[in-house]
């Protein structure tokens, strides 16, 4: 897979997907910290604790030289404005990723999830060359679902009981596409290096 030396700049008709820093790290941990973000995900605790954005952040840049994974915020074109993170877990040897993201409570119902992954996946295919993109999420949180639809994924099965978050099992819902499938709904990002 070709991996550009440089963390990708995703441009998008209303956001930029940019490299996280560590000026990003209260903003982070003030909207992944949020009840409502930290219950429909597998690894973001509630309450956050002080100094975990700053740590998350630290480990980007090894992550993508290791071709391992990318995670990029998702932030307002006007005004910069962080709003989410977006990312890709590769298996580089299968040409696959695993996309995951969150976006902070007051910026949901406005597509912007929906945008910042289409993007993501478009630029796995175009610029990555991978073979498959996948994603997952619990059934209680039935909006992840629509989103990955509208994304151009399908949904391939369910998962009963197959995580525990705060103590209770969760069934999983897993959608993916294959690059013969992608509708191209992305072509309208562009992609720079950082």
């Amino acid at each position: 897979m070709p991996f550009p030396a440089e963390f990708p700049l995703i441009e998008t008709p209303r956001l930029v997907l940019r490299a996280l820093d560590l000026t990003d790290a209260p903003a982070v941990q003030r909207l992944a910290g949020a009840r409502e973000v930290a219950q429909a995900t597998a690894l973001i605790p509630h309450p956050y604790p002080d100094g975990v954005a700053e740590q998350w952040i630290a480990t980007h840049a090894a992550e993508w030289a290791a071709h391992r994974g990318l995670s990029l915020a998702v932030t307002l074109k006007p005004t910069g404005e962080l709003i989410g993170a977006i990312g890709l877990t590769f298996a580089t040897a299968h040409a696959r990723a695993e996309l995951g993201y969150w976006i902070g409570v007051p910026f949901w119902r406005h597509g912007f999830a929906t945008e910042a992954a289409t993007a993501l996946t478009d630029f796995g295919f175009r610029v990555l060359g991978l073979n498959r993109v996948q994603a997952h999420h619990y059934a209680s949180n039935p909006a992840s679902g629509r989103v990955l639809l509208k994304v151009g994924m399908r949904r391939e099965g369910t998962s009963p009981r197959m995580m525990r978050k705060n103590e209770r099992f969760e069934d999983v819902v897993f959608y993916g596409v294959l690059r013969r499938d992608w509708p191209g709904l992305g072509s309208a990002a562009l992609f720079a290096p950082g």
